[in-house]
């Protein structure tokens, strides 16, 4: 808390989402003051989240997540928040109705990645908060992907619930626990005849995203990336060649090796520098950037500080040393296939002379318009087959395809919107290199707009040490505080051009 005070000071000198901004959010001190007040039990909320990690892969925390997500839902004020069944982890629908003529859809994931305790500087799941360049910050697994913009937008809500004010649009929430391995069921959820039928009335979707860097740009993410997540396994048993199970090393003149068979048929995935994927018709439905992605692109990369963008990531050069620009455009612009860890024999310390009667190796292939999962799954086996690895076991394990949205839709119209009554420098982003499955709302038989969205800022998701802003010592960059109000704003701007485009 020690910040705030400095906070609101500096935000009263800039201007930075300062009361005036916002001439459409009434009484708006009254909303402002409730999340000042609440500041410690929102914190507290999104220390205990990080608390309870639901983790897909390992099945760890299942349905107890969704439960909890539940809860936290009917606590911020949604009337009904109900869990939806699927083939794997339920997922969890909820609706706030005020009674608006415009409906809103909002989409989170309770779920997070794995993590190695060994590798943090401190416990993952204790959400401490430590002092950072940025200002007070909670690290944990999970607090920037996605619990704390999450955490914000909850916020928004529960001051509004404090204030006894009914919010201006209504909400629909679809929230799922296998998005951290390319949500296999999600559309199960959302086909859900109920959860069909309230989605149909929303505007369009969005995701709260955290992305400001330290100058206070942001962006809207237009797009994202489709994946498809795959094991390739080469197995002795199954090959009918080289040994079933490990055996001595010494056999290797005389014993065919399915890890070596592995790493060959790996190697014909890609071109020699290891970058471009080089499978048999890959690139057939790849649509190239249009001329307004492409200056879109660009205005984001004037926006945006290099240097800041490369420390974050803890590099020092882009592939084949190019430019800024250049490297942002192939980003947005190729698919990839990229190898995610490597399974194979003995791993532990010293050698032990074995060769290993199984290899994996876990792999993601980011997918671009027009491209489909299907398609990629469907080349993938026929690349292999074609060269003679046929025997090589592909297991899809989730997936969908990418996605796009039109610039010029109500949706971004109004976030654009609220982010210049903030006084917000952004950009709208084509498509971002990472995905979510926006394309269950963009595709048939919704056909919505479909972003992600917010202020705030963070790091390492996916990584030891994921931080999110709690306090920010940078007028420019909100903390939670901030981020939550600017979700308050946000809903009466919606409301104020979804009225003028009814007229």
């Amino acid at each position: 808390m020690r910040n705030l005070v400095k906070l609101a000071a500096a935000v009263a000198a800039c201007g930075i989402l300062a009361a005036p901004a916002f001439a459409e959010t009434p009484n708006r001190g009254q909303l402002e003051q409730a999340v000042k007040s609440a500041h410690a039990d929102n914190l507290k909320r999104l220390q205990d989240w990080i608390a309870l990690p639901t983790i897909a892969a390992e099945q760890r925390n299942t349905p107890q997540g969704a439960e909890y997500m539940r809860q936290l839902l009917l606590d911020a004020g949604f009337q009904q928040a109900k869990l939806v069944s699927t083939d794997g982890i339920p997922g969890v629908f909820a609706t706030l109705d005020s009674g608006a003529p415009t409906t809103l859809g909002i989409y989170f994931m309770y779920d997070v990645k794995q993590y190695v305790p060994s590798e943090w500087s401190s416990p993952p799941l204790e959400g401490r908060l430590v002092d950072r360049a940025e200002g007070k910050a909670i690290v944990g697994r999970g607090a920037v992907n996605q619990k704390g913009p999450e955490t914000a937008f909850l916020a928004a809500l529960h001051a509004f619930k404090a204030t006894g004010r009914k919010l201006p649009v209504n909400l629909v929430l679809v929230a799922e626990g296998e998005e951290e391995i390319a949500s296999p069921h999600f559309k199960q959820i959302v086909q859900n005849p109920e959860v069909l039928a309230a989605m149909q009335k929303a505007i369009g979707v969005f995701i709260p995203s955290a992305g400001q860097e330290s100058n206070g740009s942001t962006q809207i993410d237009l797009g994202a990336k489709g994946v498809m997540e795959v094991q390739l396994i080469s197995s002795g048993e199954h090959w009918g060649r080289g040994p079933a199970k490990d055996v001595h090393s010494s056999l290797k003149a005389s014993v065919d090796s399915p890890a070596w068979r592995l790493v060959k048929a790996l190697n014909t995935l890609v071109s020699e520098d290891g970058q471009t994927p080089a499978i048999d018709g890959w690139y057939d439905n790849v649509k190239p950037l249009t001329e307004r992605q492409k200056q879109l692109i660009a205005e984001g990369v004037a926006e945006s500080n290099e240097a800041d963008v490369m420390k974050r990531l803890g590099i020092k050069h882009w592939y084949k040393d190019e430019d800024y620009l250049t490297s942002q455009l192939r980003l947005a612009s190729q698919p990839t296939a990229n190898i995610q860890g490597l399974v194979s024999g003995y791993t532990g310390p010293g050698g032990k002379t074995v060769m290993p009667g199984r290899a994996e190796a876990k792999m993601d292939f980011r997918l671009v318009p027009d491209m489909t999962r299907e398609e990629a799954e469907a080349k993938l086996k026929a690349h292999l087959a074609k060269r003679g690895f046929g025997d090589i076991i592909v297991k899809v394990s989730g997936g969908y395809s990418p996605t796009e949205t039109d610039e010029n839709s109500l949706l971004v119209k109004s976030q654009m919107a609220a982010l210049k009554n903030a006084k917000v420098e952004y950009s709208l982003n084509p498509r971002q290199a990472g995905s979510w499955p926006g394309v269950t709302f963009t595709g048939a038989p919704l056909k919505l707009p479909a972003v992600g969205f917010g202020i705030g800022t963070g790091a390492g998701a996916h990584a030891p040490d994921e931080w999110y802003l709690i306090d920010s010592s940078n007028p420019k960059v909100a903390g939670l505080d901030e981020s939550a109000m600017f979700y308050v704003d946000y809903f009466y701007e919606l409301a104020r051009m979804a009225k003028g485009a009814r007229k």
